[in-house]
């Protein structure tokens, strides 16, 4: 079981901050992101952004790392300051 969360305005946009989900073993981010839209067809437009950021148990990590059972990962928009 994994968790995953949602920041910013992508958890707006989704209109879900958290969920728990069963994943086969070796799923990537990546998987994760395709599994999730599957799920939610609605979130294809939010989800498949090229700028999204991700974090596994609260280190940034790349689309391609693997996920294990028990890890939170988090998916957000790019953030900008000033």
């Amino acid at each position: 079981m994994i968790r995953v969360l949602f920041f910013a305005q992508l958890r707006e946009q989704l209109q879900c901050e958290k969920l728990s989900l069963e994943l086969p073993a070796d799923l990537s981010v990546t998987g994760l992101r395709e599994k999730l839209i599957e799920l939610h067809p609605t979130w294809l437009e939010f989800l498949a952004s090229d700028k999204l950021l991700f974090s596994v148990n609260q280190t940034l990590v790349k689309a391609s790392h693997i996920i294990q059972d028990g890890d939170e990962v988090a998916f957000f928009p790019p953030v900008t300051g000033g």
